[in-house]
């Protein structure tokens, strides 16, 4: 199944048409290469705020308050997107208001039959700590797309083992992280989560990224990284972890994962960390002995 991530460069968009209008033509690019499921990063909906003037597109509670009218025509535009493409979407994620002020970063999905669902982000940056309006989620999905099961893991969510794990104990074989860092050690930090959650439970992790300088945002003002996929490093697979990657301008890596293979490779794995696993949880492993 061709799987494709966006390396996204963060735009200015005059109006909401303007953005729907980009969304169509990558989208259409990325169908066009016969990808079946297509992944855009974390914050993607924060370039709508560019259509707001100076004083709010500089203030990220303001923006985030204003953001808010654009939320129904924003489910429905990929909604359609999904529809007229036939590819599953995860459109990165869209802050959205629980109430009393305060935002989910939430990771919406958009299936061609219709379907629609979302995995809230669970663990919070500093950053998004430091607003003191950003609230981690507390559930955990899985979802079919094309007859595959697969989870999402936003951004520093890949970074911890356990949730992810557990979306894979539920059937999930392909793990989505919309992401956005700006700094390199945040792009290596969500490289190796990513990497780590493949090697682990012997999964394909898709991750998308944003890119380029957005001076006027105070949530998308510096963007590093490449979008991604990964696999974990055995026998038939390739040796780095590395499926394909975006390099330069490049705005979409695109891969034929191999979910069969994938599977197979178990029989013939050098490590079989997914299988071992419950070697690490023995009562007796639990807690370290201090030595006189």
């Amino acid at each position: 199944m061709k799987v494709a991530v966006a390396k996204y460069a963060v735009g200015m968009p005059a109006d909401f048409e303007a953005f729907a209008a980009r969304q169509r033509a990558m989208l259409s690019e990325a169908a066009h290469a016969g990808a079946r499921i297509a992944v855009f990063p974390e914050y993607l909906a924060l370039e709508l705020a560019a259509t707001f003037e100076e004083r709010i597109r500089s203030d990220l509670r303001a923006s985030l308050a204003e953001l808010q009218v654009f939320r129904d025509a924003w489910l429905a535009l990929y909604a359609d997107l999904a529809r007229e493409t036939g590819m599953f979407l995860q459109p990165g994620t869209f802050l959205v208001d629980i109430g009393d002020g305060h935002y989910r970063n939430r990771a919406w999905w958009f299936a061609p039959d219709g379907r629609r669902g979302f995995q809230d982000k669970l663990q919070l940056t500093a950053f998004e700590k430091e607003t003191g309006v950003i609230e981690g989620g507390d559930a955990l999905h899985v979802v079919d797309a094309h007859g595959l099961r697969l989870g999402i893991s936003v951004c520093y969510d890949s970074e911890f083992p356990l949730p992810v794990r557990a979306q894979r104990d539920a059937g999930a074989r392909l793990l989505l992280v919309p992401s956005c860092t700006d700094t390199e050690a945040g792009a290596r930090r969500v490289e190796v989560g990513c990497l780590a959650r493949a090697l682990e439970n012997r999964v394909f992790v898709a991750q998308s990224v944003t890119a380029g300088l957005a001076p006027w945002s105070p949530a998308l003002d510096v963007n590093t990284g490449e979008a991604t996929l990964y696999a974990p490093m055995d026998r038939g697979l390739p040796a780095d972890g590395i499926v394909a990657r975006t390099r330069g301008h490049q705005a979409w890596a695109v891969a034929d994962l191999d979910f069969d293979a994938l599977e197979a490779s178990r029989a013939e794995a050098q490590v079989a960390n997914d299988f071992d696993w419950p070697g690490q949880l023995a009562p007796g492993l639990r807690q370290a002995r201090i030595e006189d």
